[in-house]
């Protein structure tokens, strides 16, 4: 409650003491018991200030990329006077955000707001935020937690790439410049699963949630030439912290593209792959703000289980760091289940090891850590390889 201005009055005051005892003045003694009494009343002051109101928070953008920028505005709906006012609210890793307003009257709403430079990625925790109120002197204080927590998602930084592969379906006679459009599955039945918000109610499947006391959605096919799986090597072995994020900034960027071309793509960082559900390009994304290195991850068994779930489809983009067996044997598991496997390995120099999978047919390009992606997925897809036409 007292604030370090307070404790220095306090000191102040004990030596002023001390001082009269020793030389007898009077005037020291009188100036001690000010400071004491100083502290004393305000105390007294912030003791019946006890802040009470209500602070909510408003985050525009809350899912932007790396290095843009966040306004949060926050407002205090002021149940009783407040003066002085000090408001400070925390951004975990990125600082704090402080604000003081002379007075606040009864039920009246004060309002600020502040902007974050989002950088580096990832995701943060704003608040909950502090209101202290002070005496006039600023020697006692009291302080007040509200205002709850809220998220602030940074993607990695994306580039815009050009071109889509050209796939075909399961017939490898047929091939299509570009993917089926099926953001909601095509018309074959594939499963069944509960009920998320948002889905169609015209897919619940009836019998089924009858039986299951819940809601059960028919799970539909997404047409085979409109998949795609976007793998990360995310060992840290294989990277270093630059090229790392720089393999995750590619990710992100493959990632935008494909959902933008009329893919469903699939994200693997070195977790479990999940069918699309709702807002999958968002839970992707996330994914990427919050993937780290991985000490010890299994690339030959992730790819035999993959394999196993049946996880197949138009096109398989593998982005690595160093290349090595592992990463072959992912290729070799899974490259035969995708019609166009891309590899893209963050690297200074073409390593030798690249050889065999380009023997193997994948497209492959190498990307600098100061070289854009966009340039390397255009040398990887090489002319008359990939469409440039987008879906219809």
């Amino acid at each position: 409650m007292i604030t370090t201005r307070g404790w220095a009055a306090l000191g102040a005051a004990a030596a002023l003491v001390l001082l009269f005892v020793g030389f007898g003045e009077a005037e020291l003694f009188a100036g001690g018991i000010f400071l004491l009494g100083s502290v004393i009343a305000g105390a007294l002051i912030v003791r019946r200030s006890r802040p009470d109101a209500k602070l909510t928070r408003h985050i525009t953008p809350r899912h932007l990329h790396e290095g843009d920028r966040a306004r949060v505005e926050i407002r205090i709906f002021a149940r009783r006077p407040l003066r002085p006012l000090i408001i400070e609210d925390e951004v975990s890793k990125l600082g704090r955000a402080r604000f003081a307003t002379s007075r606040a009257g009864r039920n009246t709403t004060v309002s600020a707001h502040y902007e974050i430079v989002c950088r580096p990625r990832g995701v943060y925790q704003i608040g909950p935020a502090d209101l202290i109120i002070s005496d006039p002197l600023d020697l006692a204080a009291v302080r007040t937690t509200t205002g709850g927590v809220d998220r602030l998602v940074v993607y990695p930084a994306i580039e815009v790439l050009s071109g889509f592969p050209t796939t075909r379906g399961h017939d490898p006679s047929v091939q299509s410049a570009h993917p089926s459009y099926a953001p909601s599955g095509g018309d074959d039945f594939f499963t069944l699963r509960e009920y998320r918000q948002g889905d169609d109610l015209r897919r619940v499947h009836w019998p089924s949630s009858a039986k299951r006391d819940e809601l059960m959605i028919r799970q539909l096919e997404i047409p085979w030439q409109s998949r795609a799986l976007v793998l990360l090597d995310s060992r840290s072995a294989t990277h270093t912290p630059e090229s790392f994020e720089h393999a995750v900034k590619g990710t992100a960027s493959v990632l935008h593209h494909f959902y933008g071309g009329g893919y469903l793509p699939q994200l693997w960082v070195g977790d479990t792959v999940r069918p699309p559900g709702p807002a999958p390009y968002e839970l992707a994304m996330e994914k990427l703000a919050a993937v780290q290195p991985i000490e010890a991850l299994d690339l030959r068994h992730a790819a035999l289980r993959m394999r196993r779930h049946g996880h197949a489809g138009g096109a398989l983009v593998l982005i690595t760091g160093r290349l090595d067996d592992e990463n072959l044997a992912v290729f070799e598991t899974l490259g035969r289940d995708y019609s166009k496997t891309v590899l893209m390995v963050v690297a200074d120099e073409e390593p030798d090891f690249l050889v065999p999978f380009k023997l193997g047919g994948a497209a492959a390009s190498v990307v600098g850590l100061n070289d854009s992606w966009a340039g390397a997925w255009s040398e990887a897809i090489g002319a008359g390889r990939w469409s440039s036409a987008s879906p219809g």
